[in-house]
């Protein structure tokens, strides 16, 4: 490991330093930490299982376009029953993504309130900061897999299609997703990058509710130092292990996003803290995994990239 350098979290000419490494590798609660660490560990325990369902997913185009071109009792049905099974895995991942959006807030106020700086926050409670990144490295992880399956968002549309008239010839079964839920899946699902968007939705309501106690402003400083600390952790070669430097690669993009939604003018302008240019780079040049999906992040789930105040720079690295 290069020791050698103290994190430039800030850096850039007109950004300022920070010393801050947080070991994604080996952080442990301290006793402060404990009881909200224990709370989140135990909903991100099956962050990897929904991952693998999530890139086995097969989908149930064939049976459905047989009960397309071919309409009839026997081919609805063996489609019905196919995409039922189906759409009970596409519940498991939509009641994952509102645990996680119960859990994230408090994550939230336990790293970026109070009267600590983020500095102080952040160094003082890693293993809290390393399951922020989890979550934010779930979150684009599992909308890079999301995008690449039209088939998710295929099967569903059929299910919800086919729910009334399955129920009018009393062909439905045993349905446990019914019209609300379903909805309210529909919605989760029609979005491009559904995790995400629960992470910034629920970072805007925290936000916007008076009890949380906590300033946009240092939630928006948080986000902001986690991002360069993360960069520069990558830019400073902190760790061997190519996985942990994607993590870290994750969890800066995420922030940056994250940031992009709750600041007023965004993470772009040339007077965000931000090291925007040393974050691109890095994703630009990392070998060790590809990244497309992160630079896509930046471009297309982000809300300032293209305003005015943007500099050109920026824009062209990310063209």
């Amino acid at each position: 490991l290069k020791m050698g350098g103290l994190l430039s979290a800030f850096g850039g000419e007109k950004k300022s330093k920070v010393d801050i490494f947080l070991d994604f590798e080996k952080a442990e609660p301290g006793e402060d930490e404990q009881e909200l660490h224990a709370e989140v560990a135990k909903i991100l325990a099956t962050s990897e299982d929904i991952l693998d369902r999530l890139f086995e997913y097969k989908g149930c185009e064939e049976f459905i376009r047989k009960a397309i071109t071919s309409p009839g009792p026997d081919s609805e049905q063996a489609a019905w029953d196919t995409i039922l099974p189906a759409v009970a895995v596409l519940q498991d991942f939509y009641e994952f993504g509102t645990e996680v959006e119960k859990c994230y807030p408090k994550l939230i106020k336990s790293l970026f309130g109070g009267s600590a700086s983020p500095n102080e926050n952040l160094k003082g409670q890693q293993s809290l900061a390393k399951q922020l990144a989890d979550i934010i490295d779930f979150a684009l992880r599992f909308d890079d897999a999301k995008m690449v399956n039209p088939g998710i968002q295929n099967d569903f549309s059929y299910y919800r299609r086919s729910l009334a008239k399955m129920k009018m010839t009393n062909r439905a079964g045993d349905i446990k997703i019914k019209d609300e839920l379903a909805n309210r899946m529909s919605l989760f699902f029609a979005y491009p990058t559904p995790m995400m968007k629960v992470l910034t939705d629920a970072t805007v309501e925290f936000l916007n509710n008076p009890s949380s106690g906590v300033p946009k402003d240092q939630v928006v400083a948080g986000f902001s130092l986690m991002a360069n600390v993360c960069t520069d952790m990558v830019e400073n070669a902190r760790f061997d292990n190519s996985k942990t430097n994607m993590f870290c690669l994750r969890a800066s993009t995420g922030s940056i996003v994250l940031v992009d939604h709750i600041d007023a003018l965004g993470a772009f302008h040339k007077k965000s803290v931000i090291n925007m240019r040393s974050t691109i780079t890095q994703l630009k040049t990392f070998t060790d995994a590809n990244t497309d999906g992160l630079l896509n992040a930046l471009r297309f789930t982000t809300k300032h990239l293209n305003d005015p105040d943007t500099p050109s720079n920026i824009k062209n690295l990310l063209a």
